[in-house]
């Protein structure tokens, strides 16, 4: 759903190893190299984490010389741009358009019709035909990712959604009817104007499931007509897993997985088997989350709705997996039965399907006989109150253990981007009363919904985890009925990022250093040359090399600091930086309350006494909370007033600044993480799938602190315990923790 790119001059020049030529150049023309690469907007195509791994993929396949290509949408908006006032965060829309970019190619040749509604009807032919409902087109534009120091170019395709001419109505805009003539054009386009638009209301809710399927379904088009084109006048369908690997990014692309099944069958005349076998041989999918909210639920009736063909798929799929699971262990425990049926399958709240309808009546018929020992754990009719709690040990932290991380009525609410999934969180404690009240009158039916995530694990050959702790947590906690079924499509892969980016391109002054320590630059491509630089590091040389380097980078974030803030800081205080979404989990409500406590001790002692006991500290905020993402934003707000009461206290002076930066991006980050001293990691253990900035900031030589969670933990391995300041509980001490919590304790 998204990537996160940044700027493309720079790479792609270093990449081609025409950086010098290039700088040259433009000195000849009056320009300096950096003063035309800063006039680069950033591409808004993504947001945190899982878009900037995406695009470091990319610049790693690329230089590897693999045959990939990314496929993603072309967002007009992006997320947003930040700007910060009094009242905090404000968003507006980004403007990286509006020059147009000059690294895209339009590809109006390359173009795939993409439908929503509609109905199916039988044909004569004995296929299924998803005719009527409402028909838009994508069009393919193209960005060339270069390799570093290769010939092998890849491409990141990108798809933007259109109407043909003949849908504007002519007649309606004649008569004066604007909005109606183009209404067609307007539904299309609004499709790929913002990235994550916010899913409260049902139109939200629409236009997501649109961008998701837009997305998978004009990809797989082009991957089979491409697929089709090689194979020439034969083609093999059992090929196709064997030459096309499709990895779904987290659950925005599940689709794929219907969607290849329906092309199979209904456009090349596939059986269902061939189809599903096909598909799963196909398909991987890459966890990047274990909140339980994140993992993505629609409305069942909404995508019945939109897309009728695909829920018949997906009921397809259901009913394959009831039949496995059935098969797998037996109706001998019809409860235990029941409890993994209830963990496993892909529709939630939906009656099983009319082959296994039979499966529990029996159990139903007997449950006025319960022994006494069980007496206690039952509800009114006899049955279990929670089928959960018998798991509760070996299936991990329960959802309702999990959702006192915080003020519980926002996090457990809250979606990978950190936007709210369900915005009446913030409603009055009166309202919920009320509800709970007219709850209690009529008993309302649990919402029928699709998880998403169990379609992912169950239409894949390949699971993966983006670090050993989130792995491990996938398979024991978040997908153990799966792993039970299928531990061998259970994998990790942590993740990781692009050196050319992120030291070579981001930090010369200490690249250099470490090529002319290492006597090559062969470690570019290959980071575990600089183990070598282990043997220099107690030579002073080196030392007050690697300390002009820092301090020269410190000097560009003063510059910045003061041109986007207005503040004056010092380059000698030390810079202690946490940048990332704003996020409760991420918890820079933690680090900003820990500066108020400096502060406030500060304020407690004499001017003497003060400087003999405190470093003196940059404090740099940087990140984006979600649009609608109330508590997020007040976290930014305090942030900001907490840096205008210390930066104005005369007192304090350089001991101590806090700066939130506005609208951080990758350029921003590529300024602050080589000027970086210490780096903040501090996630609630358990919840942070791997974090990739983590990776960044101890490559160009910055001290982490940080809870043993995600990539944190092999970061700690790799460095060594004593160069890495570890805090905070462990993951498994946090379920006991919360409990204690909400009992008062």
């Amino acid at each position: 759903m998204e990537f996160l790119q940044g700027r493309a001059l720079l790479n792609a020049i270093g990449n081609l190893g025409l950086t010098g030529a290039y700088a040259e150049a433009l000195s000849k023309l009056g320009q300096s190299l950096e003063n035309v690469v800063s006039q680069e907007p950033d591409a808004a195509l993504g947001n945190g984490g899982l878009g900037r791994l995406a695009s470091c993929f990319l610049d790693s396949m690329a230089t590897l010389n693999y045959p990939a290509w990314g496929y993603g949408l072309r967002y007009k908006y992006g997320l947003f741009k930040q700007r910060i006032t009094k009242d905090g965060q404000e968003e507006v829309a980004e403007d990286w358009l509006e020059l147009g970019n000059p690294w895209e190619i339009e590809r109006n040749d390359v173009s795939y019709p993409v439908k929503f509604y509609g109905k199916i009807v039988p044909g004569s032919d004995g296929k299924s035909h998803w005719i009527g409902g409402e028909d838009i087109k994508a069009v393919a534009y193209d960005i060339p990712i270069p390799g570093y120091k290769t010939k092998t170019t890849i491409n990141l395709r990108l798809w933007s959604t259109m109407v043909p001419s003949e849908d504007f109505d002519l007649s309606a805009f004649n008569a004066g009817d604007h909005t109606k003539a183009a209404e067609a054009l307007t539904n299309a386009e609004k499709i790929c104007y913002i990235l994550y638009p916010g899913d409260e209301s049902v139109e939200g809710k629409v236009l997501r499931l649109k961008q998701q399927y837009t997305l998978c379904s004009a990809s797989l088009q082009d991957i089979i007509a491409r697929f089709e084109k090689r194979s020439g006048a034969n083609v093999n369908w059992e090929e196709f897993p064997e030459k096309v690997a499709v990895q779904m990014n987290d659950t925005h692309p599940t689709l794929c997985i219907p969607e290849l099944i329906r092309i199979l069958i209904d456009l090349k005349g596939l059986s269902w088997k061939e189809a599903w076998n096909i598909t799963q041989r196909t398909v991987a999918y890459t966890n990047h989350t274990v909140l339980p909210e994140a993992l993505e639920k629609w409305s069942f009736e909404l995508m019945q709705k939109l897309l009728p063909r695909h829920m018949e798929i997906i009921e397809m799929i259901d009913e394959e997996l009831v039949h496995t699971i059935v098969s797998e262990y037996g109706t001998a425990d019809p409860d235990l039965l029941e409890k993994r049926l209830k963990e496993t399958r892909i529709l939630e709240n939906v009656d099983l399907p009319a082959t296994f309808a039979d499966l529990f009546v029996k159990t139903k018929e007997s449950t006025d006989v319960v022994p006494d020992d069980e007496l206690e754990n039952c509800d009114e009719e006899g049955g279990p109150v929670d089928e959960e709690l018998e798991s509760a040990q070996e299936d991990g932290v329960l959802e309702e253990e999990s959702t006192d991380v915080v003020p519980d009525d926002e996090l457990e609410n809250c979606d990978e981007e950190g936007g709210p999934v369900d915005e009446e969180l913030e409603s009055e404690q009166e309202d919920d009363v009320l509800e709970e009240e007219k709850e209690a009158e009529a008993v309302q039916e649990p919402p029928q919904l699709v998880r998403m995530a169990n379609l992912c694990v169950v239409g894949s050959h390949a699971v993966n985890g983006v670090a050993e702790i989130h792995s491990e947590i996938v398979t024991n906690e978040v997908f153990n009925e799966f792993y039970k079924l299928w531990p061998e499509k259970f994998q990790n892969k942590t993740n990781g990022v692009t050196p050319r980016r992120w030291i070579r391109f981001c930090n010369p002054d200490l690249s250099s250093i470490l090529t002319s320590w290492l006597g090559t630059e062969d470690w570019v491509t290959n980071t575990g040359k600089l183990a070598e630089l282990r043997k220099f590091a107690d030579n002073e040389d080196l030392q007050s090399q690697f300390r002009a380097a820092k301090r020269n980078n410190k000097m560009k974030v003063v510059s910045f600091i003061k041109e986007k803030t207005g503040y004056s800081v010092s380059p000698d205080a030390m810079f202690d930086i946490q940048v990332k979404r704003i996020h409760e989990y991420k918890r820079q409500l933690m680090n900003i309350l820990g500066i108020v406590y400096r502060y406030k001790k500060m304020k407690e002692m004499s001017a003497v006494e003060r400087k003999a006991k405190f470093v003196p500290r940059v404090c740099i905020f940087g990140g984006k909370a979600f649009a609608t993402y109330v508590q997020a934003k007040r976290i930014v707000k305090f942030i900001t007033d907490v840096g205008a009461t210390v930066n104005h206290d005369p007192e304090i002076g350089d001991l101590l600044k806090v700066i939130f930066v506005p609208d951080y991006n990758v350029s921003v980050a590529e300024l602050l993480i080589p000027a970086s001293e210490l780096s903040q990691h501090i996630s609630t253990a358990g919840m942070e799938a791997s974090g990739t900035s983590n990776m960044k900031f101890a490559m160009n030589g910055c001290i982490l602190i940080g809870t043993l969670d995600g990539a944190n933990v092999e970061i700690r391995q790799e460095v060594g315990e004593e160069n890495f300041f570890l805090f905070g509980a462990r993951a498994h001490e946090i379920a006991g923790l919360r409990k204690e919590r909400s009992e008062g304790k």
